[in-house]
């Protein structure tokens, strides 16, 4: 096959697939409410089956389901018989995946679900299938053909059922007044959960760690601290640790250049910064991350509501936490 030739075949397959989905759209109907309506209303899980192909897009579905407010999970029709049942309840509602709509393994099922009186909604390729039928609710996801040469791929099909599913969540979420904050709860150790979740008195140093001087002490000694500590300043405070400033390895440095050895025999106060950067351990350290950024400086000062200093939030602790 010549590059041109597969360019143009893969060009065809998405052109094919996206206008798949956008014939879904006549189909997002009283139908598709009524399905929507009785996951909302439910007061169990969301179980989703699906044979083959459809059993992968069924467990997409699940998962995008369970991570924005729906409780669900995926069975596997061929091992629902083999005990597997077990995990559907009465309060459940099952989603049953079937381009054809007459997949042996799911109408096998059917009997139990009409036994128990447990919610049916198909996603179908045939409206007039069994499945369909049986179903309480039956949703057409069929398609015009696959992208497939050969018309028997499960590939503009697939694709289909994945893009209800996710018309279905998303609308759910959206009734549940589903929130980027309830996403990152169930997302801690995704980069977003991180970005929500970890607040400054989480990463913040604090105690021993913390490198403080008074403002008579020479700047030698706050070399020293700067150096031991490892936080890039020296917190200028009095006798309670009310923070009085800071004096930062850049304000050394540029007091080098303007007295030379003088400086060290210099008291801190002739150098501090008075009315340094200031954080509440409260605040997201993203919101830490971002101030830093704006103003060029690597670490914010955490004190309490008396201004008396807890701690110190530097830019490399906030990135060990992918927090970025």
């Amino acid at each position: 096959m010549l590059p041109e030739e597969a360019m143009a075949t893969a060009i065809e397959v998405l052109q094919t697939e996206a206008d798949s989905i956008l014939a879904l759209r006549p189909r997002i109907n009283e139908t598709f409410l009524a399905a929507v309506q009785i996951i909302y209303e439910s007061k169990g899980k969301t179980v989703v089956t699906g044979m083959g192909k459809s059993g992968l897009i069924g467990k997409k579905i699940a998962a995008t389901l369970a991570s924005t407010g729906t409780p669900a999970f995926f069975v596997h029709p061929a091992e629902a018989g083999h005990g597997d049942l077990g995990m559907i309840t009465r309060d459940d509602v099952i989603i049953a995946i079937s381009n054809s709509g007459e997949t042996n393994e799911i109408i096998q099922l059917i009997p139990f679900f009409k036994r128990f009186g447990v919610s049916l909604i198909s996603l179908v390729g045939n409206i007039n299938s069994t499945l369909a039928k049986a179903a309480m609710v039956a949703i057409d996801i069929s398609v015009e053909k696959e992208a497939c040469p050969l018309g028997i791929v499960p590939t503009s099909s697939t694709t289909a059922a994945a893009a209800m599913g996710d018309a279905i969540a998303v609308v759910l979420l959206k009734k549940r007044g589903f929130k980027q904050d309830d996403f990152a709860c169930l997302h801690p150790d995704g980069s977003l959960g991180r970005r929500l979740l970890i607040k400054v008195k989480d990463v913040m140093a604090t105690g021993d760690a913390l490198p403080y001087v008074g403002p008579e002490a020479k700047l030698m000694d706050a070399l020293i601290e700067i150096s031991s500590k490892r936080l890039g300043l020296a917190l200028v405070t009095d006798s309670e640790k009310h923070l009085l400033g800071i004096v930062t390895d850049g304000d050394l440095r540029r007091g080098l250049q303007v007295w030379g050895q003088h400086l060290y025999s210099k008291e801190v106060s002739s150098i501090m910064t008075t009315n340094p950067r200031t954080i509440s351990e409260e605040e997201l350290a993203a919101k830490a991350l971002s101030i830093m950024e704006k103003h060029s400086i690597t670490s914010l000062v955490v004190p309490d509501t008396k201004d008396t200093v807890k701690g110190i939030i530097h830019i490399h602790d906030i990135l060990k936490k992918g927090i970025v």
